[in-house]
């Protein structure tokens, strides 16, 4: 089957959904395809900080100026999406007096709101720092969701009518002599496929116009069409600690070095993080020792770290360009700027742009820029407005911190409800019917779970990245199946099953690099549960024959138990 459209994105992270959004608010007509979910490659395995351009002040400070100029933007118009948790570049005895003074003149360049705080002073606004931090530089760095603001995107640039297609892999471009005019991708199958198209289906896609932004894999898209997109991808492993030891971004005031970043995330801390150049951007080697060393690093800086737990790791890959010819050998001295690499000026093939480089807190700008360029390929009049139109859910930010207790909800329950939700609070959480919290870890009511739904099918994880349920300390070991349990009635008990053991083994692929003392606890907790209540892995004695269950116990009531009240 062949459809046509005037823009075709490819790629669903944080630039592909924000070049979506912006084009179809310019009214092209515009369709996404992912080969996954949204968030699969980059965005949703990053350390969730959104950039005041303070590690970039004194080495890329191109980089530094973008990056507090799209933060204080994304402030506004994606406010449920980002919490003002400010940030300290903390100064150890060890660190050099030149380089902090270095940092904080870069700061001042860049325009980068900054302070100098004495240790004391340091201390006040995080009293687990280490006692010997002689001082800090104050930023306004911040926290910020990366799935609930590519949801967002997405969801916005639906409203305008773009189509977004998820589980739509690109297996080639189309083209035609030197003009490239559309790509066939394979739908696939599986839990929560939200396309519109049926599942094992190949589709030709042609379009005015594509834009490839796919980030790391953007060479293995030119690979397809013989063109060269050097992108050179970067490894970073980041952990996820039990609970937030910190409210404030801490940053190593230093050069550069593994493991200098500990970023509080919801109910958690994220330690990141390391550089590490790859061939492969969808290879994640096995490293453990760099969980432990990051640990031990970072407890240098708060020591009550290496007392917590760690409840998983993960592994992001960073898409990190730079033009022909500068021949960096260090993956951390790689710029950190965006490029839009123009195929027809730059190699002679007409049809397609692709965007590289960046970082989730310029994906706006990235998504600005190609935006502009594509309509003024097509000969479209139109400005961009993703600047000042809120995302969906931050229309009345203040609402956010309105009230606690509106929807007969447990106060933190409904204050971390509305958090997510924003705007749309009153929308999803009035309900008649009954409300229980279904994630306990993440405080995740029932109607959250049940809009999520609504928007990804049988697809848990796309409820996760959508609610944070199952990302909590029990890593869904208590939730899951309660999950899993609100696809019912409405699909059958196979399809239910398959939703529930991809989310469980995705929650597994990043506790497995965690297991030691109380987390390997925890793991076998959540396996003997999911083992002896619902027979999870799989135990042949549920198969046998020679077990009649009946004989043990029929699930009807006897006489004498009736008799004796069932006891």
């Amino acid at each position: 089957m062949t459809t046509h459209t005037d823009v075709l994105v490819l790629g669903g992270g944080s630039t592909g959904c924000g070049i979506a959004r912006d084009l179809a608010m310019r009214g092209l007509e515009v369709t996404l395809v992912e080969r996954g979910n949204l968030t699969e490659g980059t965005t949703g395995r990053m350390h969730g900080l959104l950039h005041s351009g303070g590690r970039y002040a004194v080495s890329d400070q191109a980089s530094a100026i973008e990056c507090i100029e799209e933060n204080e933007i994304l402030r506004e118009i994606a406010g449920h999406c980002v919490e003002a948790t400010g940030g300290l570049f903390v100064q150890r005895p060890e660190d050099s007096d030149a380089y902090f003074q270095e940092k904080l003149e870069g700061c001042r360049e860049c325009n980068i709101p900054a302070r100098v705080l004495s240790g004391r002073e340091a201390r006040e606004i995080e009293p687990y720092l280490a006692d010997d931090v002689k001082r800090a530089i104050e930023v306004p760095d911040a926290a910020v969701d990366p799935f609930r603001l590519c949801v967002a995107n997405a969801v916005d640039a639906e409203t305008h009518g773009a189509r977004i297609e998820t589980h739509a892999e690109v297996v080639d471009l189309l083209r035609d002599g030197d003009d490239i005019y559309g790509v066939k991708v394979r739908h696939e199958s599986g839990p929560g496929k939200r396309n519109h198209t049926v599942a094992g289906t190949i589709e030709e896609i042609t379009a005015d116009y594509v834009v490839n932004a796919t980030g790391a894999w953007a060479g293995q898209i030119g690979d397809m069409a013989d063109l060269e997109i050097a992108v050179r991808p970067s490894k970073g492993v980041m952990t996820i600690m039990n609970v937030r030891q910190v409210d404030t971004v801490i940053n190593r005031c230093r050069p550069k070095g593994d493991a200098d970043i500990i970023v509080p995330h919801e109910t958690t801390a994220i330690l990141g993080t390391t550089d590490e150049e790859v061939s492969d951007p969808d290879d994640y080697p096995e490293a453990q020792w760099e969980v432990d060393q990051m640990i031990d690093t970072l407890s240098e800086l708060v020591p009550i770290l290496s007392e917590a737990r760690t409840i998983r790791s993960f592994w992001g890959v960073r898409p990190l360009y730079e033009p022909p010819g500068t021949g960096t050998t260090d993956p951390t001295d790689i710029t950190r700027d965006f490029f839009l690499l123009d195929h027809a000026e730059r190699d002679g093939v007409s049809g397609m742009s692709s965007i590289v480089g960046g970082k989730l807190t310029t994906y706006r700008a990235m998504a600005e820029e190609i935006a502009d360029h594509v309509c003024d390929k097509l000969g479209v009049r139109a400005s961009c407005a993703t600047a000042d139109e809120p995302l969906p859910g931050s229309e009345t930010i203040e609402t956010l911190e309105a009230g606690m207790d509106d929807f007969g909800l447990r106060s933190p329950v409904a204050r971390r409800s509305k958090q997510r939700l924003g705007s749309r609070a009153s929308e999803v959480l009035e309900t008649d019917a009954a409300n229980p919290v279904i994630c306990q870890c993440e405080g995740v009511t029932r109607a959250e779970i049940q809009d999520a739904i609504s928007q990804s099918g049988t697809d848990l994880n796309a409820v996760r990245i959508r609610t944070r349920a199952s990302m909590g300390n029990c890593q869904g070991g208590f939730c899951c199946q309660n999950m899993a349990n609100e696809l019912h009635p409405e699909y059958d008990e196979e399809t239910v099953r398959a939703a529930l053991d991809e989310l469980f083994q995705e929650r597994w692929k990043g506790e497995r690099h965690a297991l030691w003392g109380e987390q390997l606890s925890q793991a076998m907790l959540n396996y003997a549960l999911h083992a002896t209540t619902m027979n999870r892995d799989r135990d042949p004695a549920s198969e046998s024959s020679d077990l009649e269950y009946d004989a043990f116990d029929s699930g009807q009531q006897t006489p004498q138990r009736r008799a004796d009240g069932g006891n």
